[in-house]
């Protein structure tokens, strides 16, 4: 039986541009991939192990003719909407209180607070998770293991009462290795508003 319900953020609740955000950075920064350099400072920042100030000065050293607010866009243009339904299907899981609500997402400062800036209703989004884990604020970073291992432990769950929902394959792939049930949310036909159709069979005894 599902006690811990854990989801992703991007793409679970709000939409993304993924492709078109790397096609733009790739545009402006005139290149075709990005370098290694800034590979490793990207999964830093969002681990938490820089911080703002250093990770915008990284890319205005490699990028001089650009200004701090240009890389701010570059990085920020991945987010998009959040449609407002959503955060009433949370709710209404939330008020029913069979199970414990969990959020578990890869975010940096900037975006979360691009998203604290445009989304009005973040504040009650949050409010509606029992636990909410931002990889910068626990400097624990998806797919790895590790952040699996520390949400499981924190809070004493028994994994195959968890179930996790996110759109990165390598990420669900993880914690079904640790024995947490997943759905692999793909963003292009599924929302999350179908979760209880969708994963019928882990919900029947609820």
């Amino acid at each position: 039986m599902i006690k811990t319900i854990i989801f992703d953020f991007g793409d679970v609740f709000i939409n993304l541009d993924k492709e078109g955000a790397m096609n733009n950075a790739l545009n402006i920064f005139k290149i075709e991939q990005l370098d290694e350099d800034m590979t490793m400072i990207n999964a830093q920042y969002e681990m938490g192990l820089i911080g703002t100030n250093d990770f915008i000065t990284f890319y205005l050293q490699k990028y001089p003719q650009l200004l701090r607010k240009d890389i701010e866009d570059i990085w920020n243009y991945i987010i998009k909407d959040f449609p407002e339904y959503r955060l009433e299907f949370l709710k209404s899981i939330a008020s029913k209180n069979n199970f414990n609500l969990m959020l578990l997402s890869n975010t940096n400062e900037l975006h979360i607070s691009f998203v604290k800036d445009q989304v009005p209703f973040y504040n009650d989004f949050k409010n509606q998770f029992d636990k909410f884990y931002l990889s910068h604020e626990i400097q624990l970073r998806k797919p790895e293991r590790s952040i699996y291992e520390f949400v499981l432990n924190q809070n004493k769950l028994n994994p195959n009462e968890c179930l996790f929902i996110d759109d990165t394959y390598e990420n669900v792939e993880t914690a079904k290795q640790l024995g947490i049930k997943t759905w692999h949310i793909d963003p292009t036909v599924d929302d999350i508003i179908h979760l209880f159709e969708t994963c019928k069979s882990l919900f029947e005894h609820v």
